[in-house]
């Protein structure tokens, strides 16, 4: 009967620590299958911000069409100038409705990896392109973002595509097409679409909003617009006087 009793013991323990084992094997797997995930993500996103990085300044001129409720507005033609770091000016004779977010903003993010947490939700084609899908979420709650997502072509290290959510301008879907100037990570083609309540526009345009707005029927009423730009004569590394960015 003693026997018996130590054998069982001996099972049972036996048993017991083999859980244990186990468990901790499955929670370091899980812990390290994260730790590379996150590697993973921070690496692609380290390729895109060296490629971008590329560009020190450049200058292209853009062509500007909005498709916003309530707006009626010509299309724009403008010149965009940026330079590192975070120097960026649109020169237009009319109003220019250009969200900035699409242009730096991805630049500005991927500078510190340090500051948001990114994990890869999985593939998605993009066109004909596939994309890795990568979620960033800033760890300090001073960031004006909220939530990133990106679709990016890792085989040629581009953004196809973004989803910002700021505090300042709502959710901006950013989709971007490459020629002339892949090589530097630069779009020849962007395609905003935003949140009207909460995208920020000249304060002389949102007056003609909410007056037309008052006559059209709340339930007919877009929540979402679109912003075109072609992007075309870039001008690469040719240098730009900090002066343009002060008139």
């Amino acid at each position: 009967m003693m026997v018996q009793n130590i054998i069982k013991i001996t099972v049972l323990s036996f048993i017991k620590k083999s859980i244990c084992f186990l468990l901790l094997l499955l929670f370091t797997f899980s812990f390290n299958k994260i730790s590379v995930a996150q590697q993973n993500a921070n690496t692609i996103l380290n390729g895109v911000y060296t490629k971008l990085q590329k560009a020190k300044d450049y200058s292209v001129d853009v062509h500007i069409k909005v498709d916003i409720p309530f707006i009626r507005m010509l299309p724009i033609d403008a010149k965009i100038y940026s330079k590192q770091k975070d120097k960026f000016k649109v020169v237009s004779k009319s109003i220019a409705i250009v969200p900035r977010q699409g242009f730096d903003q991805a630049s500005k993010m991927l500078a510190d990896t340090n500051s948001f947490s990114t994990i890869i939700q999985g593939k998605e084609m993009v066109g004909t392109e596939q994309a890795i899908i990568i979620n960033i979420i800033p760890l300090a709650d001073t960031s004006d973002l909220i939530l990133g997502k990106l679709w990016i072509d890792i085989k040629d290290n581009v953004i196809l595509k973004s989803l910002l959510t700021t505090k300042s301008n709502g959710t901006i879907l950013t989709e971007y097409t490459y020629g002339s100037q892949k090589i530097f990570g630069l779009p020849d083609k962007m395609l905003f679409t935003v949140d009207i309540k909460k995208f920020k526009i000249p304060k002389s345009i949102a007056a003609d909003i909410n007056n037309e707005a008052k006559e059209v029927d709340k339930s007919k009423e877009k929540k979402k617009g679109q912003i075109f730009i072609t992007l075309t004569n870039y001008q690469v590394n040719k240098g730009i006087l900090d002066t343009i960015f002060k008139k």
